[in-house]
């Protein structure tokens, strides 16, 4: 995909690989919002702007950098729709979610995430991440920095309640004071299998929500997180099963380590409802 990076900004020149909506509404993510002709991002403390040019795409930031391997800009997603079109089951899939790209998110801000998106629909989760940012994030501009680990921990279960965590309120109180930033990237060693079993240990962590830190905050291909939605599209088009771990597994052997590009044109296209 064609590219420059310059002082404020990366110009993209490409509207086949890289489309702003299909990668931030295909549920991979949840810090950002949507304008009359604008996305706004804001992982971690950087903030960029996406608006559509005639060539393709401008994204708007004093940090071009972070955001080229944020988008996964220097990965061929041609390459990989070229490979996963051989499966009839992805065609459709693939034109219609063309221009998504995994993203390369914070671990941390990703644990956090997605305890809080278990049950729960993508606004109340963006609710309750903009009540955390607006009470304990840094910065003086319209959106603050997700907090810091320090931030978080020293907050009581009341306060996780207040913004509107529920249930989940006890697990983020739990998570933060039996793991650290620094231990989540020093589990970036282990294989994938092993690396699921220690995400499972954490409070708040199930199968599905392991398999999503997996391919969104570790990058690891060979996971197929199976939600509701990949439940049902697996019992549409193959044999019928209830396990959700035997469908992932059964969908891993399927995909290998394309699996997770593969979950998420699935993903995006039966929720669609299309």
């Amino acid at each position: 995909m064609k590219y420059t990076i310059e002082k404020d900004r990366i110009k993209i020149f490409d509207k086949t690989d890289f489309n702003p909506e299909h990668i931030l509404e295909c549920g991979q993510v949840f810090s950002y919002s949507k304008g009359e002709g604008i996305y706004k991002v804001f992982p971690a403390d950087k903030y960029a702007e996406i608006v559509e040019t005639k060539e393709g795409y401008d994204i708007v930031t004093t940090s071009p950098e972070f955001f080229e391997g944020y988008f996964d800009l220097n990965t061929d997603y041609g390459y990989i729709k070229r490979k996963l079109a051989k499966f009839d089951i992805l065609k459709k899939p693939l034109e219609f979610g063309y221009g998504i790209r995994i993203l390369k998110q914070d671990l941390f801000e990703t644990l956090i995430s997605f305890i809080i998106s278990a049950n729960n629909n993508i606004k109340r989760i963006q609710l309750i991440l903009g009540r955390l940012r607006d009470n304990l994030g840094t910065g003086k501009g319209s959106v603050k920095s997700f907090p810091s680990y320090e931030a978080l921990k020293c907050q009581s279960v009341e306060f996780f309640k207040e913004v509107g965590a529920g249930y989940r309120a006890d697990y983020l109180y739990k998570v933060l004071r039996q793991i650290t930033p620094n231990d989540l990237v020093e589990w970036n060693k282990l294989e994938t299998n092993l690396l699921r079993e220690k995400l499972l240990s954490l409070y708040g962590v199930g199968p599905k929500v392991a398999d999503c830190i997996l391919l969104f905050g570790y990058g690891r291909g060979d996971v197929f997180p199976v939600d509701t939605w990949i439940h049902q599209m697996y019992n549409t088009y193959y044999p019928p099963i209830e396990n959700r771990n035997q469908i992932r597994d059964n969908l891993v052997s399927q995909f290998g380590g394309l699996s997770g590009y593969a979950q998420q044109y699935l993903f995006y296209y039966q929720r669609s409802g299309k």
